[in-house]
């Protein structure tokens, strides 16, 4: 009976890269596991996310989510009154290390925020040359092209998936869902397989429906079924920092229960004919705004 856990790690930022990354790489070595890290590696304008705290969704996530402390407060500076630094040529040796231990290599976007704040309205082309900015990055950065790819924030269109069609991508973990499938575009199926994130982020569930940090491992944990497809996000920024110790104790539960932690390239396979499934947009609670998921 299989008990596997596709692990998906995303990294948002200079400050997730310069310090989660490391820090996450020291607890998978302890626990010998190999995982999938997805790397934004443009500039880092994270900070110009401050003027969504207007929205009271958003706003009541960073205060659910102790957002100054787990990110730092200097993030509200990032990209606003001047550039924001370029993560992949600031901290090439931190990916590079990532790889060096054995780890899959994805891309994230070039550059997070304008991908989650603009990517509804940008054309084909603009999809198209923001990914190919970031797989060019990456491929310079690692010495060999990245063969997976996960957009931010789960947001995600038809010409996101038409335009990723154009790179060598084994695999997008671009939605929501519960199994590995070919989207469906106007009846035409793209066969580069997606595979979806099953499971809650800390950020979607923690102070919400009494989910504190003393009890989130074991939440998770519960929704974790044998002989389902099993895949988590986690972030640099936020399992890699603030919540690095409550990570490591998750492991150790997740191992007594004999759950196996693996990348998601190992979920999917080149010669399987997979179910196809249209991409459709949907709120999700404990997340501003819609995000893409599989149409079940």
């Amino acid at each position: 009976m299989e008990f596997r856990l596709g692990l998906r790690i995303d990294v948002d930022t200079f400050r997730g890269t310069k310090i989660g990354v490391p820090a996450l790489c020291k607890i998978l070595e302890k626990h010998n596991i190999k995982a999938s890290f997805f790397f934004s590696v443009g500039p880092d304008n994270m900070g110009r996310h401050i003027w969504r705290l207007i929205r009271p969704d958003f706003f009541i996530k960073m205060l659910r989510t102790k957002a100054g402390a787990t990110y730092g407060w200097d993030i509200i500076f990032k990209g606003t009154f001047w550039p924001g630094p370029l993560i992949g040529k600031n901290l090439k040796n931190i990916i590079r290390f990532a790889s060096k231990n054995g780890h899959e290599i994805g891309l994230h976007a070039w550059d997070h925020h304008k991908w989650q704040a603009c990517v509804d309205k940008m054309s084909s082309d603009e999809i198209y040359a923001s990914i190919k900015k970031g797989y060019d990055e990456l491929s310079e950065i690692l010495g060999y092209a990245p063969k997976c790819s996960a957009v931010p924030g789960w947001k995600c269109n038809e010409k996101v998936v038409l335009e990723k069609m154009k790179f060598d991508f084994l695999y997008n973990s671009d939605v929501r869902g519960s199994s590995v499938f070919f989207p469906n575009i106007n009846d035409k199926i793209i066969t580069q397989p997606q595979i979806p994130v099953t499971l809650p982020t800390y950020d979607e569930v923690i102070g919400r429906n009494n989910i504190t940090n003393e009890n989130y491992n074991d939440y998770i944990l519960s929704l974790i079924a044998p002989d389902k497809l099993n895949v988590l996000t986690i972030h640099a920024e936020m399992e890699g920092i603030s919540c690095a110790n409550m990570f490591d104790d998750f492991i150790k539960k997740a191992k007594s229960k004999g759950i196996e932690f693996v990348t998601l390239g190992s979920l999917v396979s080149k010669s399987e004919i997979y179910n196809s499934a249209a991409i459709v947009l949907k709120n999700l609670p404990g997340r501003e705004g819609t995000l893409a998921f599989q149409d079940i």
